[in-house]
C-alpha cells in the first residue's frame, strides 16, 4: 500500500527555512497572517463514514506507537500557546469521542492553560455519555456535524443509522454547558432541500448552526465544482422560509459570514470556503494525530515534531521549527487553478 492510498503525504520535510522570517515569537507568515488557532487530531478514527470525508472502510488505523501521547499532546498544546501566541484550541479527529483519553488530553490542557478556551469538534455519537465529564475537565464548548435532520437522509449519508445519538449529544452538551454550542453542516445537494428544516430544528435548540462548502477533501475523489452546492444556491432555499438579513463577519479571521433570521438575535452562517475564500485572513495552524505540522489544510508539505520530540528536542527547538513551517504557508488553497491537485491526506486523516 502506497503513502497515497493510505491518504498519507509523501511530502515530509525536517527543518523549514527561516529567511527573511522577523524577529518575533508569534506564528507570522510571508502574507502578514498570524496563526492564533490551532487544531489538534487526535484519532483518525471515526464512528460514522460520511461520504464527504472518509471511505466506507474507514481510514487505514494509525498504528499505537505513532500516535500522540496525552503527554505529547499537552506538551505541544502549551508550547503553542505559552511560546507561539496561540489563543485558541480545538481537538478534532476522525472522531475525537474514541480516543478513551480525551478527557486525560482535556484536563491537562486546562489544568496548565486555565485561561485558554478549549473546544471540540465531534460527529456527536456517544456524546450524551461523557458531555458532564468532558466539561469537567475542562472542555469550553462543542462543535456539532450534522448535515440533516432526516433520519434516511442521515443513514445515507453517513453510512450508519445513528442520528438519535447525535440529537442526543447535542442536547447533553447543552444541558452540561458546553456552549455557544454551533452545528457543523456540510452542504451537499442531496440535503440541500432538507436544509431549512435544520435551521428550522437549531433554532428551536439554540444552536448555532453554519453551513460549509463542500471542499476536495474526500477520501473517494468524487468532489466536484460543478456538482458543489453554493453559499448562493442556500441562501435562496432557505430565502424560501426564513427572512435573512445580512450581517457580516464578528472577526474578520472567523470563516463564517453570518446573517440574521428573521431579524435575529438568531443567525445562520455560511462558510463559503470555496466560493466566497477567506485565505487571506486565515489564523489556523494544525497538528495530525501522528504527530505532523500541517500550514494548511491543503498543502501536502508536513513537518514531523512527534519525531523531534522522541529524539529529544526541546522546546525552543519544537517552537523554532513551529515558526518555520508558518513561514512558509503558501497564499491560499488555489481551488479555482487549472491545475489544483488535491492534498493526499482526506479531511478525517488531517482533523477538522
Amino acid at each position: 500500500m502506497t503513502l497515497v492510498e493510505m491518504g498519507m503525504p509523501a511530502v515530509r520535510s525536517g527543518r523549514p527555512s527561516l529567511d527573511g522570517r522577523p524577529d518575533t515569537p508569534w506564528l507570522v507568515d510571508r502574507f502578514g497572517r498570524v496563526a492564533r488557532d490551532l487544531r489538534v487530531s487526535i484519532t483518525e478514527k471515526c464512528s460514522l463514514r460520511c461520504t464527504y470525508c472518509m471511505p466506507e472502510e474507514g481510514l487505514p488505523p494509525i498504528p499505537k506507537d505513532e500516535l500522540l501521547t496525552v503527554d505529547e499532546i499537552v506538551r505541544l498544546v502549551v508550547l503553542a500557546v505559552a511560546q507561539l501566541g496561540v489563543r485558541e484550541v480545538r481537538f478534532t479527529g476522525g472522531e475525537p469521542l474514541l480516543r478513551r483519553d480525551l478527557e486525560q488530553i482535556v484536563a491537562g490542557c486546562h489544568e496548565r492553560l486555565p485561561d485558554i478556551p478549549l473546544a471540540m469538534t465531534t460527529n456527536g455519537v456517544g456524546l450524551e455519555h461523557r458531555a458532564r465529564g468532558l466539561a469537567a475537565a475542562g472542555l469550553s464548548r462543542v462543535n456539532v456535524s450534522l448535515d440533516t435532520v432526516d433520519r434516511d437522509g442521515f443513514a445515507k449519508l453517513t453510512r450508519r443509522d445513528r442520528l438519535d445519538s447525535v440529537l442526543a449529544g447535542i442536547r447533553a452538551a447543552r444541558a452540561a454547558g458546553l456552549a455557544p454550542l454551533k452545528v457543523n453542516a456540510v452542504l451537499m445537494r442531496e440535503t440541500l432541500s432538507g436544509a431549512a428544516d435544520l435551521l428550522q430544528w437549531c433554532l428551536a435548540e439554540e444552536c448555532e448552526l453554519r453551513f460549509i462548502e463542500e471542499m476536495p477533501l474526500d477520501a473517494d475523489h468524487e468532489w466536484a465544482r460543478a456538482n458543489m452546492v453554493t453559499a448562493a444556491e442556500l441562501l435562496d432555499v432557505l430565502g424560501a422560509r426564513f427572512t435573512l438579513t445580512e450581517a457580516g463577519r464578528s472577526d474578520p479571521s472567523a470563516p463564517a459570514e453570518k446573517w440574521l433570521v428573521d431579524g435575529g438575535p438568531a443567525t445562520v452562517g455560511i462558510i463559503a470556503t470555496v466560493t466566497r475564500k477567506f485565505c487571506d485572513t486565515c489564523d489556523r495552524t494544525r497538528l495530525t494525530a501522528d504527530g505532523m505540522l500541517r500550514s494548511c489544510l491543503f498543502s501536502d508539505q508536513e513537518f514531523d515534531l512527534r519525531e523531534a520530540m522522541r529524539s529529544g528536542a526541546d522546546d525552543a527547538e519544537l517552537a523554532t521549527i513551529w515558526r518555520g513551517a508558518m513561514w512558509n504557508k503558501w497564499a491560499g488553497h488555489g481551488i479555482d487553478a487549472e491545475d489544483f491537485v488535491p492534498p493526499e491526506r482526506t479531511m478525517g486523516a488531517i482533523g477538522g
